[in-house]
């Protein structure tokens, strides 16, 4: 074996890897990897560390692909040159963002985007510039973000990255609301984005445009825009960030049905994710499991080759021994041969059938570790399909509570607007009487108790966090943390929705909270 063939091996791999042949690409990245090890080929190895991974992120086992990521950085950094480096930093990065761990994302991004101005590769720099920016976006620091995008736009001008750098320019013109030029670079972008392989960009730039519109207050247009979006969309994790958009479209067009409606999807769509992670996982135990026996196999087959061909050269130089020396002895030597390789035999039987025994108990304990794993999981999802129900029946039951204060509110603004003689004691006791029950309705105070069963912990480390804030004022955050609108809000506590945001701006003040911060992100992650 050569580098170059162990080169040719990880060609193959990767072929494999874009079949979605992960054991076959695994089995010749694990030969390879053993190979560069033993005669020190740093640039191999790192290779086949790196692309393993690579199988691994793919097959959704974020754990094992970063496990592998760090082994190929280490090899990087202690034996290959800056090149490598960032490119397995800049895949690092990406697993962190897929996981939704954004600061770690920006870290490795930023690292890698420095080893690339050092070493002068602008086509990588730029396409960690566009990265960096999406990680800048979804953190909503977008001044930094339009200072890396201009720098990709500048170093992605003749590479295959230019579409995805403009299709995020877009994106971060839409998010600094500057709008007609966001809108004029998507009338450029679209008639270049012709062709399955750019769906993903035809997706974000028609989601970005239904953006524009519905700040436009142009309603008609934002659903067009959304709904070809969902036509183009072809990433099933992208599927709720386009029903959210339905759901908040729906409910500023006072469709209440459809807007609820969507927010049911999207607790649908989260479901199914889980259901194909949770499958995906045990597919890739079973991989895990057919890539162990193969390495078995594999070391069986060397430990018996090596050990035939010692055999073999022993079995010449007795025959050479006994031709030479002592031909006399040759029926004797013979029947001794024979004596010693029917014992031979015996003693390979019998480690054979231990071996055999040995595996079968292995293959035991790993079915009841598995059984054992699934049931884990089974248990797992359970809890958390129970929570999400309940925190759907709250939400409704908030909602319903809102509409029961709207709708008494109204009453008792016709029934007094109507009236020509207030001083009629049937009307003004009806009045009365709406207003006792729109009272008792703003004071039912069972909803702390309900919120506090269905998300347990979050008050007390909201306590914890904010000593200062009194029961109101969780109650508040509590709404908040529903994801209801000011409006809504406000209709609860019976003020108006101008109160209701002074009254957040309070709390926010009151909790020493930077006033621009998002607050519903904010509570949702403590």
């Amino acid at each position: 074996m050569t580098p170059k063939d162990c080169e040719k091996m990880v060609i193959k791999a990767v072929e494999a890897m874009n079949k979605k042949e992960f054991v076959k690409s695994l089995q010749i990245l694990s030969k390879t990897k053993k190979i560069a090890q033993d005669n020190h080929w740093y640039r191999e190895e790192f290779l086949a560390v790196n692309n393993i991974g690579a199988n691994y992120y793919m097959m959704l086992d974020y754990g094992e692909a970063l496990n592998n990521y760090l082994d190929a950085y280490k090899i990087a950094v202690a034996h290959l040159d800056e090149k490598s480096e960032m490119t397995v930093l800049n895949n690092i990065a990406i697993l962190y963002s897929r996981d939704n761990k954004i600061d770690k994302a920006k870290d490795y991004f930023s690292k890698a985007y420095e080893l690339a101005g050092k070493v002068n590769n602008n086509t990588s720099k730029g396409l960690y510039a566009i990265n960096l920016t999406i990680v800048y976006n979804e953190k909503g620091n977008y001044k930094t973000a339009k200072k890396y995008i201009d720098e990709a736009l500048k170093l992605t001008a003749d590479s295959p990255y230019y579409l995805l750098a403009k299709s995020t320019y877009m994106e971060t013109l839409v998010n600094l609301k500057q709008y007609d030029a966001a809108e004029k670079i998507a009338n450029e972008l679209l008639p270049k984005l012709n062709g399955v392989e750019y769906a993903e960009y035809r997706t974000q730039v028609y989601y970005n445009l239904s953006t524009i519109a519905e700040q436009r207050n142009d309603l008609q247009k934002a659903f067009q825009f959304l709904q070809l979006a969902e036509k183009n969309n072809l990433n099933f994790d992208f599927k709720e960030n386009l029903f959210e958009r339905f759901s908040a479209l729906y409910k500023k067009a006072n469709n209440i049905d459809r807007a609820v409606s969507y927010k049911d999807s999207i607790m649908a769509v989260k479901d199914s994710v889980n259901r194909i992670k949770n499958g995906q996982l045990f597919e890739n135990s079973k991989i895990k499991f057919e890539l162990h026996n193969s390495q078995k196999d594999l070391a069986e087959s060397k430990g018996q080759l090596t050990s035939q061909r010692s055999f073999f050269i022993k079995g010449i130089l007795l025959a050479i021994f006994i031709v030479l020396i002592i031909f006399w002895a040759l029926r004797n030597s013979i029947v001794k041969n024979k004596q010693q390789k029917i014992i031979e035999q015996n003693n390979a039987e019998i480690a054979k059938l231990e071996l055999e025994k040995e595996k079968k108990n292995k293959e035991i304990l790993e079915n009841q570790l598995k059984e054992k794993e699934v049931l884990a999981l089974l248990e797992q999802e359970k809890f958390k399909n129970e929570l999400e129900a309940k925190n759907r029946k709250l939400t409704t039951k908030a909602l319903q509570l809102s509409t029961k204060i709207e709708l008494i509110d109204d009453l008792i603004k016709t029934l007094s607007r109507e009236s020509d003689d207030l001083k009629n004691v049937d009307l003004s006791n009806i009045i009365q009487q709406f207003k006792i029950l729109q009272k008792q309705t703003h004071e039912e105070e069972s909803f702390l108790v309900h919120f506090e069963e269905v998300n347990q912990g979050f008050i007390n480390k909201l306590k914890q966090l904010h000593p200062d804030l009194n029961s109101n004022d969780i109650r508040f955050l509590s709404y908040v943390y529903m994801n209801l609108s000011m409006k809504e809000i406000s209709i609860i506590f019976n003020i108006t929705p101008e109160a209701c945001r002074k009254r957040k701006e309070r709390i926010v003040k009151k909790m020493g909270l930077d006033e621009n911060i998002d607050l519903y992100h904010y509570i949702t992650v403590i």
